[in-house]
């Protein structure tokens, strides 16, 4: 045997060359070396192996060679890259600097804008990958006359998409679709990111017209469906979400979005079946949950227990499902179990207790009126209110965001926008923003509110001691009884959910009562019942709590009011007062704003549909 190396003959059951150590290899059968020509011809012209081989050899190194400088290029480009972006950032920090020093901008107010620049091209950069995926499908689809045309203005979106200019983007993609309105993926697109803005009515025209020429498309129906049962159109809406289902089984945005359907409109059995096969697809938390509480509804504790149990297992974090399995083992009879899982239920969601409570009655009191906005600021301000309490509220952070640009010092616009800030979770942007009312030296009412807010936002964060600080700060800046009553309020609460120094919590909630208002009565009872229940004496628990819902019913306060006569054994009424609780509180996350924030899950979504079209 010949080492295709240095050429030594060595023996036949040799591993190694005896000469360089090399592998040795078997390339041929019987033939002898000299015998091998790769051009099955003319001797002259034939080729040996060990040419050919190292031919190939060589051309392998030239490879390497070539892919380790383009390596070492791409690398030195990077570095460079890196260096510049240090450069441009650290210029960009001087100048913040320089601003702030002539005090011709806000820290709060560069950073801000930062935000928001910066969520825009992001939003920007999503829709161009989205539109260069695309695009030449929608070309291809063209049948109009003029195709140059066309195929110009394709180009100019992914232009404008680039510069981050979805706006003029939108309304080139608007004149194309006039010039080919079968285009069903054009349409698609403009209408899915329609959809994306908030603007659903017109995503829906746009979803229409794909229906019409495409009656089988997928996203159309699905998102067709959806839309229409936000708007409340059930027949319509089940009618897409069915063909859709029909057409594809194994989707399971379908599936869920037709189960969700079936069960708001009370269709319990049929909305079993669809979502039990929805979750066999993905284990999603959100459908899980649904199935549960149709199983519940319908009576069938077991079942609903099952899956209400794999929603914690899967998200430990789901507040909603926690209190539900607690109504379950309750209604089975399992009270230790039942309790365990309401307590845990609010050790998640503690900006629950008060939230949709005090901040948002002094938000809205109208006893010490807040200036007016108006122009373009009130238009925007009326559209952001508007977008937070419909189906895509983290579109009126953008909203507020330029509203605040036209008119900065306004409290009517900070206020606002730091209580949503507080209720889609971003905590850090709602303290900058109370601190910038607390800025304009505001009125009592207004004064108040901030430091409600801002106690808030640190206790979502666990900071209970530090918003404790702001409300001894808020007794020291406001005499009135109206301040004392939220600072004393607060600072029970804190403690109660500290569950340290009970005794001083109990004199704070004391104190905070002795101060209130007749208007304010039903917080300082309500933070009484609370301390008292963390005590221990839950007899006095439940008659603060009731004498606080007698003035005014919240799903936070019925709720400790139930788990209050659940730990004196009053099961029954335990039972009818936490569903009052359950659906007091419904509105927060209902069926519709589920399937909305589903459907915006694009990545999910296109990875649905890929499976589907792959089978």
């Amino acid at each position: 045997m010949y080492c295709q190396a240095c050429g030594q003959v060595n023996l036949a059951e040799e591993e190694f060359c005896s000469k360089c150590e090399a592998k040795l290899l078997v390339v041929s059968g019987g033939m002898a070396l000299e015998e091998i020509s790769f051009d099955g011809g003319d001797e002259d012209d034939a080729v040996s192996f060990d040419e050919h081989l190292l031919e190939r050899i060589s051309a392998l190194e030239e490879a390497l060679r070539r892919a380790t400088e383009t390596m070492q290029q791409a690398l030195s480009a990077l570095g460079k890259q890196e260096r510049n972006i240090l450069i441009n950032h650290t210029g960009l920090t001087a100048l913040r600097e320089v601003l702030e020093k002539k005090q011709l901008v806000g820290a709060e107010e560069w950073r801000d804008l930062w935000k928001a620049k910066l969520d825009d091209q992001f939003l920007a950069l999503e829709k161009r990958q989205s539109f260069v995926a695309i695009r030449e499908r929608i070309a291809g689809l063209f049948r109009g006359p003029r195709r140059e045309e066309f195929l110009q203005l394709l180009e100019d979106v992914e232009f404008a998409l680039y510069a981050f200019d979805v706006e003029r983007a939108l309304k080139l993609l608007k004149s194309a679709f006039e010039m080919d309105e079968q285009n069903y993926e054009l349409a698609y697109f403009i209408g899915e990111t329609f959809f994306n803005e908030g603007e659903a009515d017109l995503a829906l025209s746009y979803f229409a017209r794909v229906l019409e020429v495409k009656p089988d498309h997928y996203e159309g129906l699905v998102y067709s469906g959806v839309i229409f049962h936000q708007q409340g159109d059930a027949p319509r809406a089940l009618d897409l979400l069915k063909r859709a289902v029909e057409v594809y089984p194994d989707s399971f945005l379908a599936l869920f979005s037709l189960g969700a359907a079936c069960a708001s409109e009370g269709q319990l059995s049929h909305a079993v079946i669809y979502l039990e096969r929805a979750v066999k697809i993905d284990v999603v938390p959100q459908a899980l949950f649904l199935l549960g509480s149709a199983h519940y509804e319908m009576g069938q504790l077991s079942k609903a227990i099952l899956r209400l149990k794999e929603v914690v297992r899967h998200d430990p974090a789901f507040e909603e499902a926690h209190h539900l399995l607690g109504l379950a083992y309750l209604d089975r009879g399992w009270n230790r179990r039942a309790l365990e899982s309401l307590v845990k239920a609010q050790q998640l969601n503690p900006k629950r207790m008060r939230y949709g409570d005090l901040v948002r009655y002094l938000s809205g009191s109208g006893s010490s009126p807040l200036p007016s906005v108006g122009g373009e600021a009130g238009e925007l301000l009326a559209e952001a209110e508007k977008q937070l309490s419909g189906d895509a509220p983290e579109l009126s952070l953008g909203l507020f965001r330029r509203a605040l640009e036209a008119d900065p010092r306004n409290p009517t616009l900070l206020l606002p926008y730091a209580l949503a800030c507080l209720r889609l979770n971003q905590s850090q942007e709602a303290q900058a923003v109370i601190a910038r009312v607390l800025e304009l030296d505001p009125n009592d009412m207004l004064r108040a509110t901030a430091y409600a807010a801002m106690i808030e936002a640190l206790r979502t964060e666990g900071r209970f001691k530090e918003g404790n600080g702001f409300g001894l700060r808020l007794l020291d800046e406001g005499d009135s009884p109206f301040s004392k009553t939220i600072a004393y309020y607060e600072m029970a609460y804190n403690l109660a959910e500290m569950e340290e120094d009970l005794d001083r919590a109990l004199d704070y909630a004391r104190m905070s009562l002795e101060h209130a208002p007749d208007e304010l009565r039903q917080f300082p009872l309500a933070a009484l019942g609370w301390v008292h229940y963390k005590r221990r004496e839950f007899g006095e628990a439940v008659d603060f709590l009731a004498r606080s819902t007698e003035l005014a019913s919240s799903s936070t306060t019925l709720t400790h009011l139930g788990m209050a006569l659940l730990a004196t054994g009053e099961e029954e009424q335990a039972r009818e007062v936490l569903d009052q609780a359950r659906y007091l509180g419904v509105g927060s996350d209902s069926v519709e704003q589920t399937l909305m924030e589903c459907l915006k899950d694009s990545t999910r979504l296109h990875e649905r549909v890929r499976r589907v079209r792959r089978k």
